[in-house]
């Protein structure tokens, strides 16, 4: 019962973080380490115990996929080079500096745990990122940078994660099986995430209500990564192709499902980027009570001086490349395939601060094995743990509250590539719709061909790109709707009907607000 009460008490506390992080126009894991941070010294607070091996399936997985599902695969092509160069240089640039800074101040650590080390401060964290660019208009192309970065940096990191375990556990390995092994790796999970995503809309068309499809996609999910770890293949990879794949389908899941199943996946990322910090946080109390004072001050010593690391590093590969870049497009000129904002100083100062560490981060230290093939403890793993959770707090205080002034005072502007395609796109939808139903006669057609064409000339006489304000006869559907319910809510409250007549009517009206753009008063 303790159990129960103290999650109920977490996740009401996870909540009102949450919020307050909003109000405050922050990034919410910045809260959610401040709380794991201090419960971590909370007396009587749950002694809880994950098994490493589930970590990074039950926290990274499914917050994974719900990050590639949205992702833009025209948008990472356009933008492959630099998001290459974060993916695969700046993964590796900070994974050596940070073993190199480690084992100086710690010698007797081993390199394959220091490089362990690396790899898990390596990658910076999607939901961190994006939290604060939603909220302020940052250049579309910076944002798909940020984004395609958080969604691939972690199979480089995790790649070489794997390997350094692997090394220290088993006290070594081949170096001239890493190329094949590495190639195999790569393209036979691109390739099986593409065949699962594919395979996946016959196995969800089987099932036609919101709870038993929430049941099937989450099980998929986990069953993806489990699978492709289970041979050999990198979950990450597996699970960023399969998301990308499934949400191109043509046979999506219908309006009726969509809407419930994105509300409960926004909620259990949101639960399980919770749960992660708590755990870590929980796992500090125990390792601080293990040290004496000399101890405490080289372990925060070695964590200040490796968050400083993380930072700086990145601070120097993003700058050397848009220096670099900048000079190439100063003598070859700007070519992208679309409109797009040009490479400055100024992005490159966002992109190096947008590096804050979260979730991943946090799962690949608590995977990381407690004992190694002869028995012996994992060397040095309270020091990776606790060094971990300190760079997840310290990049998310001290960039996550800081990242969106500055981006204010860049004042960063590309004139809104995604409204003018909105735009445009808008447009050709609705000339669409009215063609589809011009034959129609009924008056019924008429008023919807009426609207629709309304529609299209306000898109097209709106100098705001992408913003028509609302759609003709929205702000009279929604007085309608209001007052109509008003009426059920008082039938319901004389007892002229029931509740079950009551609820019918309720649904018929969510629908009725959703498709008046309801959403889009909140």
């Amino acid at each position: 019962m303790a159990t129960f009460e103290w999650i109920i008490l977490l996740l009401l506390g996870a909540a009102l973080l949450s919020t307050l992080a909003r109000r405050l126009g922050a990034p919410y894991p910045t809260f959610l380490a401040i709380g794991g941070a201090c419960l971590a010294f909370v007396p009587n607070s749950p002694e809880w115990t994950l098994d490493p091996h589930l970590a990074l399936t039950l926290f990274v997985a499914p917050v994974l996929l719900d990050a590639a599902y949205d992702t833009s695969l025209r948008d990472l092509r356009d933008n492959w080079v630099p998001v290459a160069n974060l993916v695969v240089v700046a993964v590796g640039v900070t994974t050596i500096a940070v073993a190199l800074i480690t084992r100086w101040l710690v010698p007797d650590l081993p390199w394959a745990a220091a490089i362990a080390l690396g790899a898990i401060v390596a990658p910076p964290d999607a939901a961190a990122a994006t939290a604060i660019v939603r909220q302020v208009r940052l250049p579309h192309r910076l944002t798909k940078i940020l984004e395609g970065e958080s969604l691939l940096n972690d199979a480089s990191a995790l790649l070489i994660y794997r390997l350094a375990v692997i090394a220290m556990v088993s006290g070594g390995f081949h170096l001239g099986g890493i190329g094949p092994a590495f190639f195999v790796t790569v393209f036979g999970s691109v390739a099986a995430g593409v065949g699962m995503g594919m395979a996946f809309p016959y196995l969800l068309g089987r099932f036609d209500d919101a709870p038993n499809a929430l049941i099937v996609q989450f099980a998929t999910t986990f069953g993806v990564w489990i699978v492709a770890e289970a041979v050999g293949l990198s979950g990450i990879l597996t699970i960023v192709s399969y998301a990308m794949t499934i949400a191109r389908r043509r046979d999506r899941m219908p309006a009726r499902l969509r809407v419930p199943v994105y509300a409960v996946w926004e909620t259990a990322v949101f639960i399980l980027n919770a749960f992660a910090f708590v755990l870590i946080g929980l796992q500090l109390r125990p390792i601080w009570e293990r040290l004496d004072m000399a101890l405490r001050f080289q372990y925060g010593i070695v964590a200040l001086t490796v968050l400083v690391t993380v930072i700086v590093a990145r601070f120097v590969w993003v700058m050397t490349y848009n220096t670099a870049i900048r000079f190439k497009i100063a003598r070859y000129g700007f070519h992208p395939p679309r409109p797009m904002a040009r490479p400055t100083v100024r992005g490159g100062i966002v992109i190096s601060w947008a590096g804050m560490r979260g979730i991943v981060t946090l799962a690949a230290a608590f995977a990381l094995p407690e004992h190694l093939a002869d028995g012996s403890p994992f060397p040095y793993r309270d020091l990776i743990l606790f060094t971990a959770f300190c760079v997840v707090f310290g990049t998310l205080v001290l960039q996550g509250l800081t990242l969106k002034p500055l981006i204010r005072w860049m004042n960063l502007r590309d004139g809104d590539p995604v409204g003018q395609e909105v735009k445009w796109a808008r447009t050709e939808a609705y000339r669409a719709a009215i063609e589809a139903i011009r034959d129609d006669e009924s008056k019924h057609a008429k008023l919807l061909c009426k609207e629709y064409a309304a529609v299209v000339e306000l898109s097209e006489a709106s100098p705001l790109q992408g913003e028509i304000g609302d759609l003709p006869g929205n702000p009279l559907r929604r007085r309608a709707i209001a007052a109509a319910r008003l009426k059920t809510d008082e039938l319901r409250h004389d007892g002229a009907i029931g509740d079950d007549a009551y609820y019918v009517l309720e649904e018929e009206f969510d629908w009725a607000d959703l498709s008046a753009g309801a959403a889009k008063r909140a």
